[in-house]
């Protein structure tokens, strides 16, 4: 060897000596703590927050390289509550050198202990994250210019050829959101999270822990691989999430984020679990059903794709204890939500999740209902924002085949639903019930800002009487009931609906009775009618052929025009109206016999005066009382009869409680009556 090359390698090799020595001696002899109080300067500076690095500075530079720090601090500015914005118990990172001039990457130790970050918004709105990396410094406005072209693969990044983490680890962390304008506080403790297995060619096992608002939870599986070039090929995912270790969800599927729009299908499982714990758990129940079984299981699994634009559902089937739905959806544009929804439910008991009816003390009385004439709506009330449902586009149908619901019972029940420029239609709906059939079209208008309601109603071949008896458990009609009713209404609020409803309608029932007032003894003569002749030993009732009670609306005004009862007895008419806003009554009743006396069960002759009855007062009191200019009108046998058949007053007030208590009963049935609340009973 040529003694020139010979010294030049002697010199180099003692370079390399030396350098080395340098490596691996200089982070042992340089005192980086006098530099501390720079590099805190200049991270402040670099954040626009105080920083202190309270721990020493431990460096490592051959064969990995990497630092270690420990107790570090980022201040909040100054009004804040807490001190600190961010603080680190241990942050320790190490990599190899050398491999990676050629893209190899292996961490060995990439470790944060004890993170803390306190997120808060003082009651003026300010947060403790603004400002943070300090104030920009101005620069004049670029010029554009062309955008560069692409590099030369020689000149672009090299590409990572390999991943590998030894260790990857966050633990004992602490997130804390404080909003004093709101007087909130949440705090997420505990948290973990560790890492295995992570490198570009196996999927990376993932453990997160934590307790949330006092509630465990976790999140274990799967994620990737993500190939040697990230974000250029599908993840496969494969997680399970556990809340309070009640409710566990399962996804899996794929992500593939190297389409101009992300895409991902995945299917979602939710396992059994009880939703009355859960909710009792995290102390949201709201009330206690009234089925103590009731939200005690509930299953969920759906197939869920699309991507950020749009989202499809398919297969989905959910459990709640008795009930099985499935169901398939579509939304897209979620800006102005398009969303189209199918869903078949098997059975459903409504009242089972409902609250209990409050139970009645013996001899407690009945709460007052607010006089509507002396209610006046509220100036400030806040009118409702119908900008979304004007967004809306919407096409659903939902099918149950079974649904019970204020204790009715109905078969067959179909809905559907559509939505577009703020009209939103239910048109068709059908329900089979109580061996007939109801059928209803209505649309909601929110085009203005007061909302503008129809709704056309058809009955055909329903049975009243076992309808009304589960419905209010009473028995007030019997027989087969047909309708044809058309309502229009404006506005929100119950007492605006009350004042713009109009319409029209008419309630027919066949063959069957009134229960619980003899009409034609009633209207016979006085003494009967207001409760002075004999007691009857069954229940009352007042047979017909039809009762035909055609009715209109203007304005919240009811009126009903020529009512009918027809029987092979009796005849009655009734007209008058029911005012809806003030709740008030204004009818006549006018009785007539016709035929023979003997029919319908009737074979006890009658006799008499038929006495027209009015009825006035309120919903919730309604008065009735003789027509007597009516009665005087009428050929009379001889006033000394007239006499004897008169009540005297006592005996009209003895039995008016009894009289207004069966009136109250009907007047539930009619079209414009409203539920009242049950009346004491009186204490023996």
């Amino acid at each position: 060897m040529p003694k020139p090359v010979k010294w030049i390698l002697i010199v180099l090799a003692i370079l390399v000596v030396i350098v080395i020595t340098a490596v691996v001696v200089a982070p042992m002899v340089i005192n980086l703590e006098k530099y501390k109080p720079r590099i805190e300067a200049e991270a402040g500076k670099a954040l626009g927050r105080p920083v202190t690095l309270g721990g020493k500075i431990e460096p490592s530079v051959f064969p990995w390289v990497g630092v270690a720090l420990s107790d570090v601090r980022i201040g909040n500015p100054a009004g804040f509550a807490e001190k600190d914005f961010v603080s680190v118990g241990l942050f320790e990172v190490r990599v190899k050198l050398l491999p990676l001039l050629s893209g190899d990457y292996q961490i060995r130790r990439f470790v944060v202990v004890e993170p803390r970050i306190a997120m808060e918004k003082r009651k003026d709105g300010h947060t403790n994250l603004e400002g943070l990396g300090g104030p920009p410094s101005p620069s004049p406005t670029p010029k554009p210019e062309k955008a560069p072209a692409d590099k030369p693969k020689s000149e672009q990044a090299p590409a990572i050829k390999a991943l590998v983490v030894d260790e990857f680890a966050i633990t004992n962390g602490h997130l804390l959101y404080i909003d004093a304008a709101a007087g909130a506080r949440h705090e997420v403790k505990d948290l973990n999270l560790t890492l295995t297995d992570v490198s570009l060619d196996k999927p990376i096992h993932m453990d997160f822990s934590a307790v949330a608002d006092k509630y465990p939870l976790a999140l274990t599986g799967t994620v990737g691989p993500v190939g040697a070039a990230p974000g250029k090929s599908p993840l496969n995912v494969n997680l399970v999430a556990e809340l309070i270790k009640e409710l566990k969800v399962q996804v899996q599927g794929t992500v593939d984020p190297s389409k101009a729009s992300p895409q991902f299908d995945m299917h979602v499982q939710v396992a059994p679990f009880s939703p009355r714990k859960v909710l009792t758990e995290l102390k949201q129940m709201p009330f206690e059903p009234a089925d103590p079984k009731a939200l005690t299981s509930l299953a969920l699994s759906l197939a869920l794709s699309g991507s950020p634009e749009s989202v499809a559902i398919s297969g989905g089937k959910l459990t709640l204890d008795d009930s099985l739905m499935t169901f398939q959806a579509q939304a897209k544009a979620f800006d102005k939500p398009d969303i189209k929804l199918k869903a078949d439910l098997d059975r459903i008991d409504i009242d089972r999740y409902l609250p209990p009816p409050p139970e009645k003390k013996p001899g407690e009385a009945p709460q007052a209902s607010p006089d509507p004439t002396s209610a006046a709506p509220a100036a400030s009330a806040k009118k409702t924002d119908y900008t979304a449902l004007r967004k809306l586009v919407l096409d659903a149908q939902i099918k149950i085949a079974e649904l019970k619901a204020k204790n009715l019972r109905m078969q067959n029940v179909v809905m559907k639903a559509t939505a577009g420029n703020g009209v939103i239609r239910l048109a068709p709906m059908s329900i089979d019930l109580y061996k007939g059939s109801v059928a209803v079209e209505s649309t909601l208008n929110v085009q203005q800002n007061t909302p503008r309601s129809t709704a056309n109603l058809a009955v055909k071949s329903v049975q009243a009487g076992p309808l009304l008896k589960d419905m209010l458990n009473k028995d007030i009609v019997e027989g087969v009931m047909n309708s044809a009713i058309n309502l229009q209404f404006s506005g929100d609020a119950a007492e605006t609906i009350r004042q713009t409803l109009s319409g029209k309608g008419e309630l027919k029932f066949s063959d069957g009775a009134i229960v619980g007032i003899d009409l034609a003894n009633m209207v016979r003569n006085v003494q009967s009618s207001f409760g002075v002749g004999e007691t009857p030993s069954e229940k009352p009732r007042t047979d017909f052929s039809e009762l035909l009670v055609p009715f209109t609306v203007a304005d919240g005004v009811a009126k009903l025009n020529d009512a009918q009862v027809n029987s092979p007895l009796l005849r009655a008419t009734a007209n008058g109206s029911a005012d809806l806003v003030k709740e008030t009554l204004d009818m006549r009743v006018v009785p007539t016999f016709v035929g023979t006396l003997k029919g319908q069960g009737d074979t006890k002759q009658r006799t008499g005066v038929m006495v027209p009855v009015l009825v006035g007062g309120t919903f919730d009191k309604p008065k009735f009382r003789p027509d007597i200019k009516g009665l005087l009108n009428q050929p009379l046998p001889d006033k000394e009869a007239l006499k004897q058949m008169a009540p005297t007053d006592q005996q009209i007030k003895d039995t008016k409680k009894e009289l207004e208590q069966k009136a109250q009963d009907v007047l539930k049935g009619l079209p414009f009556g409203k539920p009242q609340q049950p009346q004491p009973q009186p204490t023996p």
